[in-house]
């Protein structure tokens, strides 16, 4: 975190403290408790604002399949009520602490703020998706409410998936209203030792193309696969995995009817696969040495195993989510001309998640837009933050 991030206790001392820097014209630094400070550029700021003691649930209705949260709320509080409910976050968003060598517990947020979403991402949709409504402060000082606490409500412009995803260059979310689910009675998965990246993916795309409703599918080279204790009795080499979530019985008849298809497989159980998918979510498999980056490329996902095998002759290394279509990659900074270049050819999208700090302030970190799109971002950047207070610089260098 920021040494000096100030802290205020109440929505009313967020208005204070932007109200202050915009008078002042001194940038603020947007976070929750620091835990992804070292995503995209670094941002240039006066001093710090932190929503980390923005805390407690608001309203909980779990027949709803509702509940809100103030920002500063950690993820960890969260999934416990949710779990004396039986219910879970649907985006199964990922906890990137450790990837980005930042202790500490993320915040609702900071995960809303970054739109950040797990394997379940391929089936039931992107953070953004399931934000039901916020409130946020922008740099006027304003606080701006959109959506609602209800599943059915007309409220305008949805200034909910504007401002997820933002990484509080918009706006200070202070809470934030998601839509549940209920939590799988279990999960099962299969294991597909030995396909290479294009075979494994035609795997996975069969298996999320048939009707027995896979959530989770990945492809993990071998020494990704190895980072992994849950699948060390499966041996060595590259491995395809395949989940289900549901009631045990229906878990159960599925699997057996994705096995059939595949023929030579292994299953993981319950808790081996609850640990093993928990592990792909964070990106536990990607092995990042000292002073190297990290990127992120979405994509079609027949074109995922491309992506990986054109960045590999520039010390890139990775592995395959949301069945090919997410692209993690780890390798030296002199590998982003090659990431961009492979992405571009692919006609997918890239992120440079992190990396050492001068790499991030002196490239782009996410695909140059459009004139037109450009002049867009302009504008709602202006309306939204014209003393260009929030976060300057964090996404596009400028804004």
């Amino acid at each position: 975190m920021l040494l000096d991030a100030e802290a205020p206790a109440d929505e009313a001392g967020i208005v204070a403290a932007v109200e202050q820097a915009r008078t002042r014209r001194e940038p603020l630094s947007i976070q929750g408790r620091g835990t992804k400070t070292g995503m995209l550029r670094p941002v240039q700021a006066a001093r710090g604002l932190s929503t980390r003691n923005l805390v407690g649930i608001t309203l909980y209705s779990p027949t709803e399949l509702i509940i809100s949260a103030r920002a500063g709320t950690t993820v960890s509080v969260l999934e416990a009520a949710l779990a004396e409910k039986g219910q879970q976050l649907i985006a199964e968003p990922p906890d990137l602490s450790a990837l980005l060598g930042y202790e500490g517990e993320q915040t609702l947020g900071g995960l809303v703020a970054t739109n950040l979403s797990g394997p379940r991402r391929i089936t039931w949709g992107a953070m953004r998706d399931h934000v039901m409504g916020v409130r946020a402060v922008n740099g006027l000082g304003e606080v701006i409410r959109s959506g609602g606490r209800v599943l059915k409500n007309v409220t305008g412009l949805d200034l909910c998936k504007l401002l997820s995803g933002s990484h509080g260059t918009l706006g200070v979310l202070t809470e934030i209203t998601l839509k549940v689910l209920p939590r799988a009675e279990t999960t099962g998965s299969l294991v597909l030792p030995g396909l290479d990246a294009a075979v494994g993916v035609a795997a996975l795309s069969a298996a999320l193309g048939s009707p027995f409703g896979v959530s989770g599918a990945a492809w993990l080279p071998a020494e990704a696969a190895a980072r992994l204790p849950g699948l060390a009795r499966f041996g060595t080499g590259p491995m395809a995995l395949v989940r289900i979530e549901d009631f045990a019985p229906s878990v159960a008849y599925r699997l057996d009817r994705l096995a059939a298809l595949f023929g030579a497989v292994h299953r993981l159980d319950d808790g081996e696969s609850r640990a093993v998918w928990r592990d792909v979510r964070d990106a536990v498999p990607l092995q990042v040495h000292d002073g190297e980056a990290i990127w992120r490329v979405s994509v079609r996902p027949s074109k995922g195993p491309d992506v990986l095998a054109a960045v590999a002759a520039a010390g890139g290394r990775g592995f395959l989510d949301w069945g090919g279509g997410l692209v993690w990659i780890a390798g030296p900074a002199g590998a982003h001309e090659a990431v961009i270049a492979a992405a571009l050819a692919a006609r997918g999208v890239w992120t440079l998640l992190h990396g050492p700090e001068p790499m991030r302030a002196a490239v782009d970190v996410v695909p140059p837009e459009p004139a037109a799109l450009a002049a867009i971002t302009r504008r709602v950047k202006a309306s939204m933050d014209p003393a260009g207070i929030l976060n300057p610089g964090r996404i596009t260098a400028g804004l």
